[in-house]
């Protein structure tokens, strides 16, 4: 069986309107792989905005390229690039889970009228994690110092066999493809002040 993937296409500059300007467009390129070191590369190399041009399937049902898609939107949102994507969610229940990423290319409602980088992030201290979780519009806080929960989330940011029950009862992970994934994107730097976030 072939690791998950997704056919990309990967562009110099955030906005759209100079995607065929000469010299801006990468070229399309198969991404596979860990998803935090992927996005790292890709901003290392001057990748600032990537187009998905499948749809991403978010509901259970989502097959493993799908779960693993879904990973990679979350480190590419962490490293604030912009992405062009399709949410593809039949059961219309998955969004509120997902309304910390890049919101999809066809969105005009309450995703993208909401998004802001560090909408639910996670930030690793020495023997804890702390996330902060505005997805439903309200601050939540969680302080994860158990060494078996923070093994289980190094574990879920490409897929775990198994995760603490609590992780995914919270919404910080969910099970797509037979796998447990982490949601909360890492800050790589804060976009705003500490206190606003």
């Amino acid at each position: 069986m072939s690791p998950p993937s997704a056919e990309a296409v990967l562009f110099r500059d955030y906005h759209p309107a100079v995607a065929d300007m000469p010299g801006m467009s990468l070229g399309a390129r198969r991404l596979t792989g860990p998803a935090g070191p992927l996005a790292a590369n890709l901003r290392r190399d001057g990748v600032r905005h990537v187009r998905l041009p499948a749809a991403v399937r978010l509901c259970a049902d989502a097959d493993p390229d799908a779960a693993w898609t879904v990973a990679l939107l979350r480190e590419l949102t962490a490293h604030g690039l912009s992405v062009d994507w399709t949410a593809d969610c039949g059961c219309g229940l998955c969004e509120p889970l997902f309304r910390h990423l890049h919101p999809p290319a066809t969105d005009d409602g309450p995703w993208r009228q909401s998004f802001y980088l560090g909408k639910c992030v996670c930030r690793r201290g020495p023997g804890f994690a702390e996330v902060r979780d505005r997805r439903t519009g309200v601050l939540e806080m969680f302080t994860i110092d158990a060494p078996a929960h923070l093994a289980a989330i190094d574990r879920a940011r490409d897929g775990a066999d198994e995760v603490p029950e609590e992780l995914i009862d919270s919404g910080l992970a969910i099970v797509r493809a037979g796998r447990v994934w982490w949601l909360p994107t890492s800050v790589y730097r804060w976009p705003f002040p500490a206190l606003i976030i």
